[in-house]
């Protein structure tokens, strides 16, 4: 019990110092993690985190700290209680903080995701607007990119683009090169329509062209409908995954304290314990992985 008071005492040092004057040591966590990404980290996992940072919605070195402290004193207090050992607590809430990274990259992976997907939306719908009034599919890609509403990198590709229908004569292989790198059914679907009206004409497109901003308008309210119905699922099973490491604490108050302790000398009660905890881990890891991944993908 001296142990579990002591570490409790820590932690609460660790909070109080944070909270007052621990500016030095929330920037010496956050140029080490700055660093380690950019030593790491691969180029495209840069150049997404840096469009996130533009966005504002990476975090602030304060929010970082706060993840480790609320991280570590979870998993601490949580592996004390089940092995009344502090050095298997301390191992524990060093593993819990080395996650941390893994969920900061999953976080601006889905910030970057649906700042794309939004992106496609504006292309692919002014693109259609822009159409009905040039007659062009090229001269429609000149406008909106004009148009100041598209941001990098997807601006950079409309003009690429644009370069490639130049210099080809045709737009088959800039509308090739778009699909393959945003491969969004609105994006293949309205390439191909235009890819048609451009080769056969553009008699009767106004009603093609209407039908297909109807499915986009259509195909974007799932998405954010999906987004939504994510966040309440994201939000019920981290509580119910944290809950499943609780009842090892319900199971200690049915037997009592001195019964679980005599039962924690027997190396498999230990073993199965350990189970527990990163079947647990791993429970929460997968549920981790499916809110954050393929964010605005139909």
């Amino acid at each position: 019990m001296i142990e579990l008071i002591l570490l409790l005492a820590l932690a609460i040092f660790a909070v109080s110092y944070y909270l007052n004057n621990g500016e030095n040591v929330y920037k010496f966590f956050a140029t080490s993690i700055n660093n380690a990404y950019n030593k790491y980290s691969n180029y495209s996992f840069v150049k997404v985190r840096e469009k996130v940072k533009e966005l504002g919605q990476e975090y602030t070195p304060r929010q970082y700290i706060t993840q480790v402290i609320l991280f570590a004193g979870f998993a601490g207090v949580i592996s004390y209680l089940y092995f009344y050992n502090i050095i298997v607590a301390i191992i524990y809430a060093v593993i819990a903080v080395l996650f941390i990274p893994f969920l900061a990259y999953l976080r601006c992976q889905k910030a970057y995701s649906e700042f794309i997907f939004e992106q496609i939306q504006t292309y692919t719908t002014n693109v259609i607007m822009e159409f009905t009034t040039t007659q062009s599919f090229v001269k429609s890609l000149e406008g909106v990119r004009d148009s100041g509403i598209l941001e990098n990198p997807v601006l950079e590709d409309v003009k690429t683009m644009i370069n490639m229908s130049y210099q080809n004569g045709t737009i088959d292989e800039s509308i090739d090169f778009f699909n393959k790198k945003y491969p969004y059914y609105m994006v293949k679907n309205m390439n191909q329509l235009f890819l048609q009206i451009t080769k056969e004409g553009a008699k009767d497109s106004g009603e093609a062209l209407e039908n297909l901003s109807m499915d986009i308008d259509s195909l974007v309210e799932g998405v954010y409908r999906d987004q939504i119905d994510r966040a309440d699922f994201h939000k019920r099973f981290v509580t119910f995954g944290l809950a499943l490491f609780l009842l090892v604490m319900a199971m200690q108050f049915l037997l009592g304290t001195a019964s679980y302790l005599k039962l924690l000398d027997m190396w498999y009660v230990q073993f199965i314990l350990h189970a527990i905890i990163w079947i647990n881990c791993f429970f929460l890891y997968k549920g981790e992985r499916f809110y954050y991944e393929d964010v605005g993908v139909e």
